[in-house]
């Protein structure tokens, strides 16, 4: 039995932690905040109560995994999934309006064929059938395995660019981003475009900017589909943590780590305000540059701008209460597209202002429990827009003027919700990071191929022996599943007691 310390009690530490309980270890969770969760928060008032993170998940079966290795009970039964149905409403600047069902790439293809003509769906399945062949190439590497030591054949990009033609064979090929994917396989269609960039700005990527791989995104969205908890997201956070406790993990609430410990080149334990506590392993789910730029950790060799988030951009988000029953047929995921695509990805780039009609996503579910009674409902409107340090959210009436912005912007949509707010909460990439200590309020994006490894994450073993890294910024990236994966590879790689 190895005495392990876990800095975080976000999702990833989480995870972790009942993972290497369950596995012999003594595990003991120290969390700066005073509740667990991470980026999977809650705010409730009055009745209400909204996902201040993700609302819904995708590739459940790594929270599956996470509850038969950790415990007798299958996921189902620590809470309640539901697969969303359609999985996403979609409503384009010229007043299209596309509806998508879960998991149907065949469903998916006929939507597109009825919304912008015969032969629109087989070019889609043209493009989502380049990003499987992303997903086969990439799926143990990026996902599910530590990241190889050499890994530079992961800076090639696995998207299967047709070979050029003319002219273009006489120069240099350029590798292809999501912007010429767009292009030259989707003709520059604008509604084929917005669905296909779309998945990429939520994760803070510019289409211009990202690989042609990250394809891969609405790829596995919409061949394993997206689910729903019900309670709110927060009611996995719920179930993972009261699996840490049966497996006996020790969490110490409102006790930060001030520095991991290290001697005879590995690290041996933490300090806390509380003193030194000894460990054979550290696990840190707190944000590796974070971790170096604070000073809690030594990186030989490793400089600190490796991690840092610079120009990152983040969510911006409005929780809505709303008067008035949920419409009949509304969908759960609607995505109000951006009216100038190309002003959008100049404010994520900083290369031109706030975006004042962004891509807007809708969550509407349709959950007792997130709202008084049947006479209301719950609404969370979120956008990705550019990170704390490439824009002052903190002046004065910025971040309520945008939230008018954007329920104007929804509602020309055809929504129709702002006559019906009762009263509305702004949230903002700063209210990120003081909740949840990521830098610049960042998203925390996935690890992507490509672009000779720019995209990808730091390892999970860290330079310094005994010390492994999970969670966002750590292999294999942001997100939900990901968190989940980072924690499962991290067990493995330590193993059984």
């Amino acid at each position: 039995m190895a005495r392990i310390v876990i800095i975080g009690a976000g999702m990833s530490g989480l995870a972790a932690a009942s993972r290497l309980a369950t596995i012999g270890h003594r595990v003991t969770v120290f969390e700066a905040g005073g509740s667990y969760g991470g980026m999977v928060g809650r705010y409730e008032r009055d009745g209400f109560a909204f996902d201040t993170g993700p609302g819904l998940l995708p590739l459940p079966a790594v929270y599956r995994d996470l509850a038969l290795k950790t415990g007798k009970e299958p996921l189902e039964q620590l809470v309640e999934l539901a697969p969303v149905e359609p999985e996403s409403r979609h409503v384009f600047p010229d007043g299209t309006v596309v509806t998508l069902p879960n998991a149907s790439r065949g469903g998916v293809g006929q939507a597109l064929d009825t919304a912008f003509g015969a032969g629109s769906g087989a070019r889609w399945s043209a493009v989502m059938n380049n990003g499987r062949t992303v997903w086969e190439a990439t799926r143990r590497p990026l996902l599910e395995e530590p990241l190889p030591a050499d890994h530079a054949f992961l800076g090639a990009d696995p998207y299967p660019v047709p070979p050029p033609t003319g002219l273009a064979r006489l120069r240099r090929p350029r590798p292809w981003t999501l912007r010429d994917v767009a292009a030259r396989e989707l003709g520059g269609h604008p509604g084929l475009t917005a669905l296909l960039t779309e998945a990429a700005v939520r994760y803070g990527f510019a289409p211009g900017d990202a690989p042609a791989g990250a394809t891969v995104l609405p790829y596995m969205e919409q061949s394993f589909g997206v689910w729903y908890v019900r309670g709110g997201l927060r009611a996995l956070a719920d179930a993972v943590f009261r699996r840490c406790e049966l497996r006996k993990v020790d969490f110490r609430f409102d006790t930060p780590v001030t520095r991991v410990l290290v001697e005879g080149g590995r690290a041996c334990g933490v300090e806390t305000a509380d003193g030194r506590i000894d460990a054979e392993l550290v696990v840190s789910a707190m944000d590796a540059g974070a971790l170096h730029r604070d000073g809690l950790a030594e990186w030989p060799g490793r400089p600190a701008e490796r991690w840092e988030p610079r120009g990152v951009p983040g969510r911006f988000g409005v929780l809505l209460a709303l008067r008035g029953a949920r419409p009949e047929g509304t969908a759960h995921r609607t995505v109000v597209h951006a009216a100038d695509p190309a002003a959008e990805e100049a404010a994520l780039t900083g290369a031109g202002p706030l975006c004042d009609r962004p891509t807007v996503q809708v969550l509407r579910p349709d959950d007792p429990a997130l709202r008084p009674d049947d006479a209301h409902e719950s609404v969370v409107l979120t956008a990705t827009v550019p990170a704390l340090d490439g824009f002052d959210w903190t002046a004065p009436g910025v971040a309520d003027r945008y939230a008018d912005q954007l329920l104007a912007h929804v509602d020309a949509a055809g929504l129709g919700l702002r006559e019906r707010v009762l009263w509305r909460v702004v949230r903002t990439p700063g209210d990120t990071r003081r909740e949840t200590g990521a830098p610049a309020g960042a998203v925390a994006r996935p690890a992507l191929a490509g672009a000779a490894g720019r995209w990808l994450r730091t390892a999970n073993e860290s330079p310094v022996p005994g010390l492994l890294l999970v969670g966002g910024n750590a292999h294999p990236g942001g997100g939900l599943s990901r968190a989940g994966m980072s924690a499962c590879i991290a067990a493995g790689l330590i193993g059984p007691a």
